[in-house]
């Protein structure tokens, strides 16, 4: 692989991990109100999954170590042997972060700067608050030793065995084949399955890379411990869900809920899991006469196979669910393609360059009096104005990117002056220009903390006041006449305006005596060096801040103002 394409794999590598820390951010904050919710759990270890899988291609151990740990604790959240409250969640909200740093530092490393130490010991920080959550021991205990002091062994039986190996695979010296072979020492195999879908089309598919996946029939009478020390070297690239004999509902509803194969078809899914056999599904297909095993889509599948007690009827909802959303991922991930900015840039340059030549012609021919040159090129350059709306818009991106962020300001602040603050968004979906999006952020920063700080009161203040304990800070936004209106508002105190003038007068900003109107008082506030806050704290007190807001957004060609009621 040449060095260009490479150092294009890895830029991409960087902007999808963060994307994937910020889907970890977003799934925490949405598990907070439903600890419950599983699509959410399985989304959050898919995500901890990917980052540590696609970190491992580059090189990265680093991060490949930390995040082994952080999907530990989140395989045995998702498992449910660990509950999800105030201080795990917390703690992962850390490690997102810091996932992050240890991204910016590889990234900055890549570029001939110096790795900062102090990461790898937040790193070992981490590790050891996130022990308890993992389960991890401090014996010395071997596998050997811990398989023989388990259960004993149960009588021959059949075991389902999921398998999905990573990339780094056979970089790091493994064989796929001869591990699953070597599960034909405890017993009998009867049946392998080789997942391809995973496998890319040859002109993109890369020699060194791998992209197997197996399902398997074991009929043994080792334990589960003993099954899963065959996969004690590969465990870091190597996902493996083992289904026991019993093959419980909820493991096998648990395994197709994190399934990621892609299966299109209900029969499919239902034999990967390990629901039912081939055979089975053979019979069923038989006794409903109808299509092929490979196109079984139908519910009446499903329907059979619970009448024929072949399968549960939770496994069955669960399967036809997953059904759903592999093909819904599939077609949303078809509708998006990730192209650099630059090259965007260029598009509508030369688009631009187009409608001014095209105009040009038009003028050339409306001098030959050639009634049907002129019809020409008008139509011409009717389609050369919608050619340029629509390059024009693909700069336009939904602000609801930008707003999501702020759910963990709000809860991560909130948190820290023990208020109690819900975030509402309204809006979400109107479009802005992506330089515009790229620049308000740090705008909305300063305002959102500030209506946390100065404006929310503490849950005793505001049931003192007849408030409910709880506020609320609105972001919205909407288009009007021509632009867009973007709102910050909370159901806090408001601004103060006595204390405000008192301040000002103070610092000599203002003249004592002055009298000043209530917009006049509230726009003090965007004085450079201006702040009421009584000490200086890591959210407040310097008075940098609100005139640094006014100054960019009035650099996008933008107003700011406020409007106070106490």
């Amino acid at each position: 692989m040449s060095d260009a394409i490479l150092d294009q794999a890895r830029a991409l590598f960087f902007a999808e991990a963060r994307e994937m820390c910020e889907q970890i951010e977003s799934s925490l904050l949405l598990l907070e109100e439903d600890p419950s919710d599983r699509e959410l759990l399985n989304a959050l270890f898919r995500a901890a999954h990917t980052i540590k899988g696609s970190a491992g291609l580059f090189g990265l151990d680093a991060v490949v170590r930390f995040t082994h740990h952080v999907e530990n604790s989140l395989d045995r959240l998702r498992d449910g042997l660990i509950g999800l409250d105030i201080s795990l969640t917390s703690l992962l909200f850390e490690c997102s972060d810091h996932i992050k740093l240890m991204l910016r530092d590889a990234e900055s490393a890549r570029d001939g700067a110096a790795p900062d130490p102090m990461v790898d010991a937040a790193s070992s920080g981490l590790v050891v608050r996130l022990a308890p959550f993992i389960g991890a021991s401090t014996s010395a205990e071997s596998p050997v030793a811990a398989a023989a002091a388990s259960e004993a062994p149960v009588d021959n039986k059949s075991w389902h065995l999921s398998l999905r190996f990573g990339k780094d695979t056979f970089r790091d010296g493994f064989d796929p084949l001869a591990i699953v072979n070597y599960l034909a020492t405890l017993g009998e195999v009867l049946s392998v399955r080789l997942l391809t879908e995973p496998i890319p089309a040859f002109d993109t598919l890369e020699p060194e890379s791998c992209y197997l996946g197996f399902e398997v029939r074991l009929q043994s009478g080792a334990s589960k411990e003993q099954i899963e020390s065959a996969f004690d070297l590969v465990r870091e690239s190597c996902t493996v869900r083992i289904i026991p004999p019993e093959r419980r509902v909820a493991d096998i509803v648990a395994l197709i809920e994190s399934s990621g194969n892609g299966a299109a078809h209900l029969g499919d899914i239902l034999v990967e899991s390990g629901a039912i056999t081939r055979h089975e599904l053979d019979q069923a297909l038989a006794a409903q006469n109808t299509v092929p095993a490979g196109d079984a889509t139908r519910t009446l599948l499903g329907e059979l196979l619970i009448k024929e007690q072949m399968a549960p009827a939770t496994v069955v909802d669960a399967a036809l669910t997953q059904q759903t959303r592999n093909r819904d991922t599939k077609t949303e991930e078809a509708r998006f393609v990730r192209v650099r900015s630059d090259k965007l840039d260029e598009l509508i340059n030369l688009v631009g360059e187009l409608v001014i030549a095209s105009a040009g012609t038009t003028i050339q021919a409306q001098k030959t009096r050639d009634s049907a040159l002129v019809e020409s090129t008008l139509s011409m350059g009717r389609l050369i104005e919608e050619i340029r709306n629509g390059a024009l818009s693909l700069r336009m991106v939904p602000i609801g990117e930008t707003f999501a962020r702020f759910k963990r300001v709000v809860r991560d602040v909130s948190t820290e002056l023990c208020k109690e603050v819900a975030l509402d968004i309204v809006g979400a979906e109107t479009e802005l220009d992506k330089s515009v999006v790229e620049h308000i952020g740090d705008p909305l920063m300063h305002l959102v903390r500030n209506a946390l700080d100065h404006g929310m009161e503490t849950p005793a203040e505001r049931e003192a006041a007849g408030k409910p304990r709880g506020g609320r800070v609105v972001l919205s936004a909407c288009h009007d006449s021509g632009g867009i209106l973007i709102r910050i508002e909370d159901d806090g105190r408001g601004i103060q305006r006595d204390k405000v003038l008192a301040k000002a007068i103070e610092k000599g900003l203002v003249d004592a005596g002055s009298s000043l109107s209530e917009s006049e008082v509230d726009n003090l506030i965007f004085e450079a060096g201006f702040s009421t806050a009584e000490q200086v704290t890591n959210l407040s007190g310097r008075g940098v801040g609100m005139d640094v807001v006014r100054r960019n957004i009035e650099g996008l060609r933008g107003t700011v103002t406020i409007a106070s009621r106490p």
